[in-house]
């Protein structure tokens, strides 16, 4: 059995893939939880490969059920769960007046209630063994300032950072941490999508759009999926043990509080 479990969402690719690199080197054995489950299993293949432990589980987070059943299948593999990153989550550009509202209950059910089933389904485990353990939650730069064109994002990402630490209160009798990481302008997919977008919108092209988001770094560059990994490591690690309800913010400067 491993003595360290963490479970990522969206862990097959961008951030989440980083992520699930980066905490099997620090000797996590790794759960990649992804709805595309092919890729999730060509990434545990590669940390395997590299001497670290890990599986692939599908997961759609917006179903309750699948993610109460995801992380049932992550005990069974390994025995225990320790850590939750709740990784996944849609980017969409998304102008007020282009919001419909199927468009608006697909990206909440995705991006928060993903992360509410999630918390559900991990503090249940936790409490199950007794040991506590720790949820971290993907928020942004974007749910810590509104940005143009982002209406749904923005708005799901600031509600992550409320749960966040609504759940910090209520989980700590039970020795249960729950924090975010907001993540600045990364080079994954999805960023680029956003920025080809925003781009598109404005009639200009994709660097005019990555520059809307990008042009108020302190350190001048743009982020590397490592870089976010990083700083989950902390979150996931014993030195954030007296850590709980917060934000980290892993901009490059974009923001100082």
């Amino acid at each position: 059995m491993a003595e360290k479990v963490a479970m990522i969402t969206g862990g097959a690719q961008g951030i989440g893939e980083a992520i699930s690199r980066r905490l099997s080197k620090d000797g996590f054995a790794v759960a990649i939880a992804d709805l595309n489950v092919e890729k999730g299993n060509d990434v545990a293949a590669a940390i395997e490969k590299d001497g670290g432990q890990a599986m692939a589980v599908k997961l759609d987070v917006a179903d309750r059920d699948n993610f109460f059943q995801a992380v049932a299948d992550v005990v069974a593999k390994f025995g225990r769960l320790d850590v939750l990153v709740n990784n996944a989550g849609l980017g969409p550009t998304t102008p007020i007046d282009t919001i419909t509202p199927e468009f608006f209950d697909k990206v909440y059910h995705i991006n928060v209630a993903g992360d509410i089933w999630g918390i559900q389904a991990a503090s249940e485990q936790f409490k199950k063994n007794e040991h506590g353990g720790k949820i971290i939650n993907a928020t942004s730069q974007a749910g810590v300032v509104g940005n143009p064109n982002l209406a749904l994002y923005s708005s799901t990402k600031f509600a992550v950072r409320g749960l966040t630490q609504v759940a910090a209160r209520d989980l700590a009798k039970d020795n249960i941490t729950v924090n975010a990481f907001a993540p600045g302008i990364v080079k994954t997919p999805m960023m680029y999508d956003i920025a080809h977008q925003v781009g598109q919108n404005a009639g200009k092209d994709d660097d005019w759009g990555m520059q809307t988001f990008a042009k108020d770094i302190a350190l001048k560059r743009l982020a590397e999926p490592e870089d976010i990994a990083a700083g989950v490591a902390y979150l996931a690690g014993p030195d954030s043990d007296y850590m709980t309800g917060q934000t980290l913010e892993l901009d490059g400067g974009m923001q100082f509080h």
